[in-house]
This record gives C-alpha cells, sequence and structure tokens, in this order.
C-alpha cells in the first residue's frame, strides 16, 4: 500500500496522503492515518473470517484545504512486477484481454516492455487499444472489482457502484517496478474511452468538487490470494453476498405470461412464413398495424445463435405444451428448411438472407462458416427430433440432417480432440482451429449419438472435452460468437458449461464424471463473472430508469460488445442441474437472477417502452458504450424471445424454479 489515498485533478496531482502512523487495534484491526498538503485520511482495516482473506476498508478523507478544488481520489494496492498480471475486471477484462491476432478492437493489455514473441514495437504502437494502464467506470462490470496476480499471490481491489463522490472506477496498471490495482472516487477513464467503435475517444477525467472542511466517507474491500488462479471464484460469491443484499429482483411478469409473450411476439413479429425463416430483428417503431417491414427489421436468419433452430425449438416444444398449433407449425417450417438446405460439404450453412438466399454467416472469408454457429443449430434440432419422435411424430429430414453434421465434424476433428472452428462451406476446407469455439460440438455429440446410433460420437466428444479443458483451467475463453474475433466473450461460458455439464451426465465411471463435473463448475465460475451482481442506479429520467429495470442477473456481452444481454437463459437449465449435482445452491440462485431478469422488458401491449406486445431488446445500455446509459436497443431480437421462451418452459420442470418469482425479494 504505497499510501493512504492521492488526490488528482485530471493529470495532475493535487495531493499525496502517506501513512504517517499505524496502530494495531482490538481484534485484529489495523488503523491508519496521514496528512497531506490539502486532506487529511483515517484508515481502518478490519479483518473479516472469509475462505480468501479479506479486509474491510473504512476510510474518513477531511478536505482542509482553504479554497474549494477539484479533485479525483486513488486507492492503490501494489504487487510485484510481471509480465503477466492475470487481469480479471468482471465482465470487462481478462488477462490481456485480446490477443495481438485478433482483428477487433477494443481494451488490450501490454506490459510496459513487451515480452510478447513476435510482437513489435512498430505493431504494438499500431495497436491504439494497446495501454500497460486501464481506467474504466465501474458500471461496466459485472462487479466492481479488479483482480491481479504477480506469479506468487494475487488481490482484489473492490467497491461499490457509486459513493457521496459519484460513481467510482476501477483500474489497473503496470510498470517496470510493480503492478497496481486501483479503485477512483469519483471514475476516470484512460487512456481513453471504448465506445463500441474502432476509435479510442479522448480520456474522461472526472473531479468532484471538494469544499473546505468537507468530510466523506469511501468503503473498499480488498482480497489476498494465494497462487490459485481460480481464487477469484471464492471472492466474487462474498462480493455477490455483499452487493446483491441491496439489490432486489422485480420480474415483471411469471413465467408463463412471460412464454405466452415470447410465442405471441416470435410469430407476430419475426416469423416469416413465405421465407420460412425467422427475421433476426423487428423495428420497435412500426406504421399502422405493424405487419408492413421497416428499416429495422434484419431479414436474415442465422442456422443457431441469432435464430434458427433454437428459436424453432422452442417454439415446437412450447406448442406442444400450450397446444398452440401456430407455434408447432412455424418451428416445424423454419427446421424442415433448415434441414433441407445443407451447404455442399455436408454441414448446415450458416445464414439465410432474403436478397442471396442460403450461405454464409460473419465469419470472415468466403463460404466461411462459423463452427459454434452450426454446433447450436445441431444440438437444438437434435432437441426437437429427440422431443418429437418421443411422441411419435419422425421427421426423416432432420435426422438425416444431423447424422450428416455430425459425420462432417467427427471426420474433421484432429487426434488430440481437436474440432475446427470453421471451414469453407462449398470445399470442407478447414479455415481455421482459432479458439474454443470447437466446444460447442461436445453436447450434440453427446445428444447426437443415440439418434445416429453411433456410441463412437461420445468418445469424440469426450476428446474434445479432454482438449478444450486447458481453456477452461487457464480461465480464458474465447472464440465462440462470429462477431468477436478472437476475444473473450459471456457466450464462450455458455458454451462450456453445456459441453461439461454434457459430459458429466453421460459419464458412467465416478472418477471421470468428478473431473467433468468439476470442469462444469469451473466453467461456470468463469461465465458467472459476467453477470450483473447488483443494480445499476440509472436515473429516473432514463428509460431504465422510469421502469425501474433491475441488472442483477444480466450478463454483460463480452469486453468488446459492453451492454447487457439475456444469451445466458441458453445455459438455464444445466446451471440448475449443475447445482443439483454438486449440492451448490448458489448456481441455483444465480440462474434464478438470470430467469427473473429478463422478465423484464417483455412488451405487454402495444407501447410499452415503446415496443409492440411481445417484442423484446437485445441490448440494455448500462454504461457509456454505443447509446445512452439508461437506454435500449430500439429492435425486438428472435434469439431474446426464442432463449426467455425455451427458458420459461423448461423452468417449469426445473427444481428450484418450478415455484413463483414475482415478488421483488427473490
Amino acid at each position: 500500500m504505497p499510501f493512504i489515498v492521492q488526490a488528482w485533478d485530471g493529470r495532475d496531482e493535487v495531493d499525496l496522503v502517506p501513512i504517517n502512523r499505524l496502530e494495531p487495534r482490538p481484534e485484529g484491526v489495523v488503523w491508519m492515518s496521514g496528512r497531506g498538503s490539502r486532506f487529511t485520511a483515517e484508515a481502518s482495516w478490519s479483518p473479516i473470517p472469509s475462505p480468501v482473506p479479506r479486509w474491510d476498508v473504512a476510510i474518513e478523507l477531511r478536505f482542509v484545504g482553504a479554497q474549494p478544488v477539484d479533485a479525483a481520489i486513488v486507492f492503490a494496492l501494489r504487487l510485484r512486477a510481471t509480465s503477466e498480471p492475470g487481469w480479471m475486471i468482471p465482465g470487462l477484462f481478462y488477462g490481456e484481454n485480446r490477443p495481438s491476432t485478433s482483428r477487433a478492437w477494443y481494451p488490450r493489455f501490454v506490459p510496459p516492455v513487451s515480452s510478447v514473441a513476435g510482437e513489435t514495437v512498430a505493431s504494438r504502437a499500431a495497436d491504439r487499444f494497446a495501454s500497460s494502464h486501464w481506467a474504466f467506470r465501474s458500471d461496466r462490470a459485472a462487479t466492481p472489482v479488479v483482480f491481479g496476480r504477480d506469479g506468487r499471490a494475487g488481490a482484489a481491489l473492490a467497491t461499490t457502484e457509486s459513493s457521496a463522490l459519484g460513481l467510482t472506477g476501477v483500474a489497473l496498471a503496470a510498470d517496470g517496478d510493480c503492478i497496481e490495482l486501483r479503485s477512483w472516487f469519483p471514475y476516470r477513464e484512460e487512456p481513453g474511452i471504448y465506445d463500441g467503435s474502432a476509435t479510442l475517444r479522448p480520456a474522461d477525467l472526472r473531479t468532484y468538487r471538494w469544499q473546505p472542511g468537507e468530510t466523506i466517507p469511501l468503503t473498499l474491500r480488498v482480497y489476498v490470494m494465494d497462487h490459485d488462479s481460480h481464487a477469484y471464484a471464492t471472492v466474487l460469491r462474498d462480493l455477490h453476498r455483499w452487493l446483491s443484499a441491496d439489490a432486489p429482483l422485480a420480474p415483471w411478469v411469471d413465467r408463463a405470461t412471460a412464454a405466452n409473450l415470447a410465442a405471441e411476439g416470435l410469430l407476430r413479429w419475426h416469423y416469416r412464413p413465405d421465407h420460412a425463416a425467422f427475421y433476426e430483428t423487428a423495428a420497435f417503431e412500426r406504421t399502422s398495424d405493424g405487419t408492413a417491414p421497416e428499416p429495422g427489421d434484419r431479414r436474415a436468419m442465422h442456422v443457431g445463435w441469432l435464430s434458427g433452430a433454437p428459436v424453432a425449438a422452442a417454439l415446437i416444444a412450447h406448442g406442444r405444451r400450450t397446444g398452440h398449433g401456430e407455434a408447432v407449425r412455424a418451428g416445424t417450417q423454419v427446421l424442415d428448411a433448415i434441414a433441407s438446405n445443407l451447404a455442399p460439404c455436408g454441414t448446415f450453412w450458416g445464414q439465410w438472407t432474403a436478397d442471396r438466399g442460403w450461405g454464409k454467416g460473419w465469419a470472415s472469408g468466403e463460404n466461411t462458416l462459423h463452427g459454434r454457429t452450426l454446433a447450436e443449430a445441431a444440438l437444438f434440432t437434435i432437441r426437437a427430433v429427440v422431443a418429437e419422435e418421443r411422441a411419435g411424430r419422425p421427421h426423416g429430414a432432420w435426422r438425416d440432417a444431423i447424422a450428416s453434421n455430425l459425420a462432417f465434424v467427427i471426420d474433421r476433428q484432429r487426434s488430440d480432440g481437436a474440432i475446427p472452428s470453421a471451414w469453407n462451406g462449398r470445399t470442407g476446407k478447414i479455415v481455421s482451429w482459432d479458439g474454443s469455439a470447437g466446444t460447442a460440438w461436445v453436447p450434440a455429440l453427446v445428444e447426437g449419438a443415440p439418434l445416429v446410433g453411433d456410441a463412437a460420437f461420445v468418445d469424440s466428444a469426450r476428446r474434445a472435452g479432454d482438449f478444450y479443458a486447458h481453456h477452461v483451467e487457464s480461465e480464458f475463453l474465447f472464440g465462440a460468437p462470429e462477431d468477436v474475433d478472437l476475444g473473450p466473450t459471456s457466450e464462450d461460458g455458455y458454451v462450456a458449461v453445456m459441453a461439461y455439464m454434457a459430459l458429466a451426465e453421460v459419464e458412467t465411471l465416478p472418477v471421470a464424471r468428478s473431473r467433468w463435473l468439476e470442469l462444469a463448475r469451473r466453467a461456470a465460475d468463469w461465465m458467472l463473472t459476467f453477470r450483473y451482481s447488483y443494480n445499476v442506479a440509472f436515473a429516473p429520467t432514463t428509460l431504465l430508469g422510469r421502469y425501474d429495470y433491475r441488472s442483477r442477473g444480466a450478463d454483460q456481452a463480452s469486453p468488446a460488445n459492453q451492454h447487457l444481454h439475456g444469451y445466458g437463459l441458453i445455459c438455464l437449465p444445466e446451471m440448475v442441474r449443475l447445482s443439483s449435482h454438486t449440492g451448490d445452491a448458489y448456481y441455483l440462485e444465480r440462474a434464478r437472477e438470470n430467469l427473473a431478469c429478463f422478465r423484464q422488458f417483455i412488451a405487454r401491449e402495444d407501447g410499452d417502452f415503446n415496443a409492440r406486445r411481445g417484442m423484446a431488446p437485445e441490448r440494455y445500455y448500462q454504461t457509456n458504450y454505443g447509446s445512452a446509459r439508461g437506454s435500449i436497443g430500439p429492435l425486438s431480437h428472435a434469439w431474446c424471445l426464442g432463449l426467455l421462451l425455451a427458458a420459461c418452459d423448461a423452468a417449469a420442470d426445473l427444481p428450484g424454479l418450478a415455484e413463483p418469482m414475482n415478488d421483488v425479494s427473490q
């Protein structure tokens, strides 16, 4: 701890309050005080019994200057210098955060002197988002805490989203002598602001106007960890208990109502029977009865991921459950179209568009198909086939498409278990093995094996699980979505949870089953770093503030896409079953939060939050990214409705989610 606090006005230091006195107090409390030229401070460090050593730090800061001053306060912890600090700011920053080979542009950590093989000074200079120090506003983080490690030990520094000085900030830095974890009051963003564009915006160096004699309290938590890189999970559980206690949930509708609204929205706004497709987006603002096309309608359908098979399977299941014939017909028509239009290589195509028909999705390269998108299409088609055939309704084209897709994957799987992340849809030539997107094929192989009558597919799934385990164990999963090139995302966590739960539940050998469950647990812990543990405080004049939106339970999409989304609903059943298998209620609680969160902002009537009945947005803007904090993306997305529909229907049969969740205490 280099000082008690430091004060800054923009880029100029205003004051430094050193540790002048340090005294032990009863019950292990350490008290310290100091005086600078303009501020005095007293800090009390109280040790708290915890699996990871923790201190609650209470600072009383007093301005003793004769004239008002504009200043921000920083609290810092230092560790030994290292080129690999193992940074984590949940939902926001992971390790280097972006590999140097990525084509995306968003904040990346580089040590002061590069030790990355093959990276030159010139290449680093060309990377406008590469820096050895970053500071962010806390509402960008799923939990306002920064973790760092120096090779022998680690630390975490946490606070709340706001203080008496305004919105707080989290920061990390490295120089030749040390690495530093920082909390800012109020926040600052430097060396610049990432707002979703490819341009680094000028730094935002906030200050507070201090008045003579003013005294302000600040509250922080400090954790000290050993060499275990997974210790963050225990810290985040502790912080979740702290922050969620003052963050009640407030779902707008019960599960059945949410499911019915989602089904209605899909059929009314997204389903196009003339194309046998679900349009991926539908604009909120529509003329007359809303049936006329609007500029915001995306006349396209990915086979998985943003629409396609997961949506179709959800509609079929809902229609069978509720006797909704139109839902069954729509879902069946779409799956028929997907299954009947395979690429020449034998897998699904990536996407259908109204102007080009069937072809690739968003992956880079001519005819390039993204493995995760197709794996998701295969998995949910498998689940639809199984459910339909149990009721005596065969679908030969779906079965044939599944067999063709799985045969391609098995044929291309490497001897070490890796599955390609991208290939050419016409030639079948492998385009990329990068990242952990291949993990998405594990549940498809496991659940597809009985369907195609080949138990060897489960062995292939095990080999893939073995290969991708190092991604989970190294706490860095990346490459799942088509629109984030080789960066970590919440979707990588969902994919891994689903994969390792599938392996655990098919495994008969106790030792192997325990290993798969442990990997599922670690994957879930990493995935939950993206899940908000608190409710962002929105101004009452904003849309999210006016509707009293509760962000607890929502996930940050990724460090590259810093908005909240509901894709975590895709693995809600696996999270509930993980809780049951491990006896750990924490996973059930986080799943309940997730389901409650996205029973907000499902339009209950035409005009609700300026949408049409049954619509749901993809993006909730909780920070300065893409749009104004407190706003939402004015488009309904097919995948949002499909995953909400599936989760609400599945919850009726899942222990722990079967009871109503309508009051704000849950």
